[in-house]
Order: C-alpha cells, then sequence, then structure tokens
C-alpha cells in the first residue's frame, strides 16, 4: 500500500535546524547530510510500518513510530504517525518531529504542533 508523505512544518523546521549544525561542523557533509534526510523520509510512502514503535507511543497512549537516520552520537530520530486525507481518503504518514538521538523525549504538545491544522500551520 502507497502513502502519502506529508511533513509538518515543525518537523521541516527541525531539519533546518539539523542542517544548520551539519554544516557548522562539517559543511562539507551539510548537502549530503540534507539529501540524505530527505531519501530516508520519502521511504516511508512504501513501507512505513517496518519501523519501529517510539518509545513515546507508550507515554502519550497512541501510535508513533521512528525512523532513525544517521549512526551512533549523529542519530536523528523522524518521528511519524498514520492519518487519512479527511477529503480523497488517502493514506498519510504524518512527520511530526525530527529530533536528535540524545535529546529528551517529545511530549503530546510536540505531536500536535506537528498535525493538520496546528496553530504553525
Amino acid at each position: 500500500m502507497a502513502y502519502r508523505v506529508d511533513i509538518s512544518p515543525s518537523a521541516l523546521q527541525d531539519a533546518e535546524d539539523a542542517y544548520l549544525w551539519v554544516k557548522y561542523h562539517a559543511p562539507e557533509k551539510a548537502g549530503e547530510w540534507y539529501e540524505g534526510l530527505l531519501q530516508e523520509i520519502f521511504k516511508l510512502e512504501k513501507s512505513p510500518r517496518r519501523c519501529p514503535l517510539a518509545p513515546e507511543s507508550d507515554d502519550l497512549g497512541r501510535e508513533i513510530r521512528q525512523l532513525l537516520y544517521g549512526s551512533r552520537r549523529r542519530s536523528y530520530r523522524i518521528l511519524f504517525g498514520f492519518g487519512e486525507d479527511q477529503k480523497t481518503g488517502e493514506k498519510v504518514v504524518r512527520i511530526f518531529r525530527i529530533r536528535h538521538s540524545s535529546r529528551r523525549r517529545i511530549t503530546a504538545d510536540e505531536i500536535k504542533e506537528g498535525e493538520p491544522g496546528a496553530p504553525d500551520e
């Protein structure tokens, strides 16, 4: 089953912030890093359920999955959920946030920021 990938403005801002951090520390790798991030995100069109549940899933009482991008200390968590487009009925993978793996778990408010109809959209 194919899904449409929908990246929230909050997740786009997270990606930009991470890109700027990479660019500051390794300018020659930043573009490649960002392209790789987007490629991994759009692979979710075909098989999003291959990704494990995020630890936040239990805490928040809803299915939130994570896709890891990078390796070891440079790993980022792409946090997402599933939905359906109300107009078309199309299945959607909604990217809520993108966080460095060493950061604390996300909260319900941070997930809400990445949902359709949130104030930042």
